[in-house]
């Protein structure tokens, strides 16, 4: 029971993060300005907990390329683009298709030689289109009609998590567990992301006064952090089969704190949309036989 609990925790507080994001663009901040301070308060959280456990950040070559890699395709490249999605569409809406990340590695693994095919597998993956159809297709099924042009730039962010995924999943981590890479991966998007902030004229000063922009970053980014590393505890405690099973609740949550938070309310087509991707996430996502298994999950029990 209790670690049930910790799970539905877990999937209120990351599906906070896409509301929190709509609140960190509602008056005017650009979205690398929001990514760079995003990683600095994630580097300093995971940094506490990595130092805290008495573990060092290893800073080897192949760490640093991994670090990189992870950094633009783990947070660089999507957040900036879920952070512009966030400025034209509801936060609701990025929610539910941001569901589509198992959907997305399913391809991704089956084109690096990862997975075999698998029909169920293959049918979540016909669920999570047709969800994005009903969500483009219908003329009813948005506020308003000009926010299907951004569409695509919502999933940006599903796509390249699916990809980070399997990236990780065919080279490694180098012999960097899950947290520390976290932690390594923010630092160095904290080095690529400051110069094109400064650059493109969006970074954003930090000093006082602190409006509910600033508050929704600084939140949205600690509970990022937090439950990050909950979820690697949780799938060391319970293994990543259960954990995996946040996936429903982050998207359930998402779309129940935009309607609380932001008042956002939907059309019969969204909702439609929302089962048809937790039905495909339930078809795409690891079952118990699958090679992901409790004794493999990765670990942050090392020096």
């Amino acid at each position: 029971m209790g670690l049930i609990l910790v799970l539905v925790v877990l999937g209120a507080g990351w599906g906070s993060t896409q509301p929190l994001a709509k609140m960190a663009v509602s008056e005017g901040y650009q979205p690398l300005g929001l990514v760079f301070w995003q990683l600095v308060i994630g580097a300093l959280i995971l940094g506490i907990v990595t130092h805290a456990r008495g573990h060092r950040l290893p800073l080897g070559p192949a760490q640093i390329r991994l670090y990189v890699v992870i950094a633009l395709i783990g947070t660089v490249l999507p957040n900036s683009a879920s952070y512009a999605a966030a400025a034209q569409l509801p936060a609701g809406l990025i929610s539910i298709l941001l569901s589509l990340v198992p959907m997305f590695a399913f391809p991704i693994a089956l084109a690096m030689g990862l997975e075999r095919f698998s029909l169920a597998r293959f049918g979540g993956l016909c669920c999570g289109l047709a969800g994005v159809l009903l969500i483009v297709g219908p003329e009813a099924s948005l506020p308003e009609r000009a926010m299907v042009a951004f569409i695509p730039l919502a999933l940006i962010a599903p796509f390249f998590y699916g990809l980070e995924g399997n990236v990780v999943a065919k080279w490694g981590t180098a012999g960097v567990g899950p947290i520390r890479l976290l932690y390594g991966a923010s630092l160095a998007g904290i080095v690529i992301s400051l110069p094109l902030a400064l650059v493109s004229g969006q970074f954003i000063d930090p000093r006082p006064p602190w409006g509910t922009p600033d508050l929704a970053l600084m939140t949205g980014a600690t509970v990022h952090a937090v439950v990050y590393t909950v979820y690697v505890w949780l799938v060391g405690r319970a293994g990543s089969v259960f954990a995996v099973q946040a996936s429903y609740l982050v998207t359930g949550f998402g779309v129940i704190w935009a309607m609380v938070l932001l008042g956002e309310r939907y059309s019969g087509w969204i909702w439609g949309a929302l089962v048809l991707m937790l039905a495909g996430i339930f078809l795409v996502q690891p079952r118990p036989a699958d090679p992901v298994a409790p004794d493999t999950a990765p670990r942050e029990d090392t020096p």
